[in-house]
């Protein structure tokens, strides 16, 4: 007996579709756009002959069903994540700037807590293998800033913790065991 599939079927399988489709995001685009539609196409039909609830109970859960779909494309195993890798790249600059323009503000704001004004120039090592220098311009007590750059170790760091974060040598081919396989034949003279 066909079941008709009104407009909150529609958005219940839409919800499936969509729970399925954010955990598919390590698939190429084209890959993910098709299963999305197969499967918005099966659960139509299937809505369309059992009802919208058999349909989607037969479906099972979406985790599991991207779980298969990502083992049999990409292999079982931890995998590679580009949002994990890029989270890390643009979160950390805000955070380390963050840190570091307060430590400069707070060594500023002690320069000039005294209340007498203290003109000249003052030089801080900043924070650590993670800042160059900052020199401090005080003149009837207003306070000016320069330096305080990243050092070549942060830029190493958010490469490398960029890496470690996605696990992006797993984005890497692979390559076989043994390579080719080669035979030796002789010629007999």
């Amino acid at each position: 007996m066909p079941h008709t599939v009104t407009w909150l079927d529609r958005l219940r399988i839409e919800r499936v579709v969509w729970s399925l489709d954010q955990r598919l995001y390590d698939l190429p685009s084209r890959t993910r756009v098709a299963l999305r539609r197969e499967v918005r196409a099966n659960l139509l039909a299937a809505a369309a002959e059992v009802g919208v609830t058999e349909a989607l109970h037969r479906l099972g859960d979406a985790r599991a069903l991207a779980r298969e779909y990502l083992d049999a494309e990409l292999g079982e195993g931890p995998r590679h994540s580009w949002m994990a890798a890029l989270l890390f790249l643009f979160t950390t600059p805000l955070v380390l700037n963050f840190f570091l323009s307060e430590a400069t503000n707070a060594y500023q704001q002690a320069l000039t807590a005294t209340g007498a004004p203290a003109d000249g120039t003052f030089s801080w090592g900043g924070v650590a293998w993670l800042q160059s220098s900052v020199t401090f311009a005080i003149h009837q007590g207003q306070a000016t800033h320069t330096g305080g750059a990243w050092t070549p170790l942060v830029y190493i760091l958010l490469v490398v913790g960029s890496i470690a974060c996605g696990r992006l040598w797993r984005a890497l081919p692979r390559r076989g065991n043994g390579g080719p396989a080669t035979t030796a034949t002789g010629a007999a003279g």
